[in-house]
Order: C-alpha cells, then sequence, then structure tokens
C-alpha cells in the first residue's frame, strides 16, 4: 500500500475525529467555532487523484453533519472548498504550483498563509451562509465567519506545525 494513501487515512481519521470529540464542544463567547478538519482538504497532496479528493471531501463533510446535525451545510462546504482548491493553489502560488512543487506543510510563507487564509474564508463562509440561511442576518453570518475563521486559522497553523516531519 502506498504511503501517501496510509497518510491521508490517517489524516482523515484523526482530523474527524478530532473535530467530532473535542472542537466540536469548543465555543468561544457563544459563537465562535473551530473547525480544523478542513486541514484534510489543504493538506491533500497537490498531485493527488481530484475525483477522490471530491468524494472524500463529501464523506469528511457529511460525516461532521452527521455529528452536529447541520444540515449537510459542512459538506457542501467541504465540497466548494475542494471544488476551488485548484484555482486558491493558482491564485497563492502562481506559476510553482504548475510544476506541483508546493508543500502546505513546510515553512510558513506568505504564500502559504493566503492559501490557508483564503480556503478558511471561502469553508465558513459558505458553512454560515447555510446555517443560518436568512439575509437579513447578513451581518451576523459575516461577523461569525471573521471570528471563526481567525479561530481556525489560529489553529491550524498550529496543528500544521505539530504534525510537520522534522529534517531528514
Amino acid at each position: 500500500m502506498n504511503n501517501s494513501v496510509i497518510t491521508n487515512s490517517a489524516r482523515f481519521i484523526i482530523l474527524l475525529l478530532a473535530q467530532v470529540v473535542v472542537f466540536n464542544r469548543i465555543e468561544l463567547f457563544g459563537f465562535i467555532n473551530a473547525f480544523p478538519y478542513i486541514l484534510f482538504i489543504l493538506l491533500y497532496p497537490v498531485d493527488g487523484n481530484r475525483a477522490l479528493l471530491l468524494i472524500l471531501s463529501f464523506l469528511l463533510g457529511i460525516s461532521v453533519d452527521a455529528f452536529l446535525n447541520s444540515g449537510g451545510a459542512h459538506a457542501t462546504a467541504c465540497l466548494v472548498l475542494a471544488y476551488m482548491r485548484p484555482s486558491i493553489f493558482k491564485f497563492s502560488f502562481g506559476l510553482s504550483y504548475e510544476y506541483q512543487t508546493v508543500k502546505i506543510n513546510d515553512r510558513l510563507s506568505p504564500e502559504r498563509f493566503s492559501f490557508i487564509l483564503i480556503s478558511v474564508v471561502i469553508h465558513h463562509i459558505i458553512l454560515y451562509l447555510l446555517e443560518v440561511f436568512r439575509f437579513s442576518l447578513i451581518l451576523d453570518i459575516l461577523l461569525q465567519s471573521l471570528f471563526s475563521t481567525i479561530f481556525t486559522l489560529i489553529l491550524c497553523i498550529i496543528i500544521i506545525y505539530l504534525i510537520k516531519p522534522g529534517k531528514q
């Protein structure tokens, strides 16, 4: 079995379990939530099978939906993020994306930070728009997206540095 398959399978299960067991229970100030499970989508190999990423993103999102009883909002947000991932790569990394020399779990650079930030913002805005689904509450949606994005971004960067493999 391929080492990449084992790594991605372990990452999928660990991030899903961490989200369900730990991060679903954390709610700062009554409205700020963290969703670091999207790291699975962000850390998926650049040269990996895109159709498999879409399927796994849906399974990840629908699993979180099942535990949160959120009616498919997480599945939709994950699918949109997985679908837009190549465009976000091209925007953040430019030409180096074309040659697949990008590794997200390397040292944090402005390109990597912008990739993670844009991805988290897209995921959170779609998620909260679908959860609230009322245009009259757009300010609440934007505030909740902003603060949850900041919290998730900090957690994602910490998790990336915790799981980063050492120099060989």
